[in-house]
């Protein structure tokens, strides 16, 4: 698996790919679809109608990454949507790839360090 930088993020284009589409073609639809720059640093996840491939479009400063996985049997679980673009963070995509369905995983609670204000007695 490959890791991203954690400031990286990841456009989901919700309406199905034509992916027969090369670095070129994906890049001008990263533009007038998603609506995003494909120099960026960001990944931009295509899957087709039939959800049993995708392509993920990736520039690295000195060329795009084009990367592209298909399931030999079933299909990907991506969720229904009108929208255009969908954001997802680096967890989401990964179970996605996984094939592990998003609406039935959950979340659990972690530590978040609670807010100091300047008016607060830390010490007791």
């Amino acid at each position: 698996m490959l890791m991203w930088p954690p400031a990286t993020r990841i456009f989901v284009a919700g309406p199905p790919t034509d992916l027969r589409q090369a670095f070129d073609t994906l890049a001008e639809t990263t533009r007038q679809v998603l609506r995003q720059d494909p120099f960026s640093g960001h990944l931009f996840v295509f899957f087709n109608r039939a959800r049993n491939r995708v392509k993920v479009l990736y520039w690295d400063r000195s060329g795009f990454w084009l990367s592209h996985k298909r399931l030999e049997r079933g299909t990907f679980c991506v969720p229904e949507t009108q929208a255009a673009v969908l954001e997802w963070n680096a967890a989401e995509l990964a179970l996605i790839l996984e094939g592990i369905e998003l609406a039935g995983a959950r979340r659990r609670k972690r530590y978040h360090r609670p807010a100091t204000s300047s008016t607060q007695n830390i010490s007791k």
